[in-house]
């Protein structure tokens, strides 16, 4: 039994597969809430644009900044907006980072495809009930 995922304005399957998504309890740096993340994703049902923002914003208790950047994740078939893509994901390397002080923003990172929970459906493919 799996989950199907759509977008809750048109109803278009957005092909999200289970296996690839992150377990809730799984930091990252962008945090958690109100999202769920996925490692992978079929590009061919999103669109994406960049966002480019110069204002105050936080990321986590401990940081913020003045410059965002990153991308959003939009419906190919309605166009709304339902998540982003952060690299904030697990490192690429096993590499100690700079200057051998543990990982830093100079290690690359995977993508992660967060998606708003609000702007998805998500049920079973089986009964139609809810996962």
């Amino acid at each position: 039994m799996g989950c199907i995922y759509t977008c809750t304005d048109c109803g278009t399957n957005l092909n999200l597969n289970p296996d690839s998504l992150y377990p809730p309890d799984f930091y990252f740096d962008a945090g958690n809430k109100g999202t769920i993340s996925f490692s992978m994703i079929d590009q061919t049902k999103f669109k994406f644009e960049q966002e480019d923002k110069v204002r105050p914003f936080f990321e986590t208790l401990s940081y913020w900044g003045l410059h965002r950047k990153r991308i959003k994740i939009l419906c190919n078939t309605c166009s709304r907006l339902i998540g982003h893509v952060y690299d904030d994901g697990p490192p690429l390397t096993n590499n100690p980072g700079q200057y051998h002080m543990g990982p830093t923003q100079v290690i690359p990172r995977a993508s992660r495809f967060r998606f708003k929970t609000k702007a998805l459906r998500i049920v079973s493919d089986s009964d139609s009930q809810t996962c």
